[in-house]
């Protein structure tokens, strides 16, 4: 596990999420896109966890900024 858990501003499709996801578990964006694809198609309340970590998880562009 290689990096701390924000959203990148580049290779980000719509909110970043599995983006940064990929990064922090050290696989590809592609992967874990298909992994969430597969895990909608599970009971659960994997879109509303996507909207969540969204929300929540800072961007890069925010990091970047505070650490000035």
């Amino acid at each position: 596990m290689s990096s701390s858990l924000v959203r990148p501003t580049r290779g980000r499709m719509i909110g970043g999420v599995c983006a940064a996801l990929a990064r922090r578990f050290d696989t590809t964006v592609g992967t874990m896109r298909v992994l969430f694809v597969v895990s909608c198609l599970l009971p659960g309340p994997q879109f509303l966890l996507y909207l969540a970590l969204w929300f929540l998880l800072p961007s890069e562009k925010s990091v970047a900024r505070e650490s000035w």
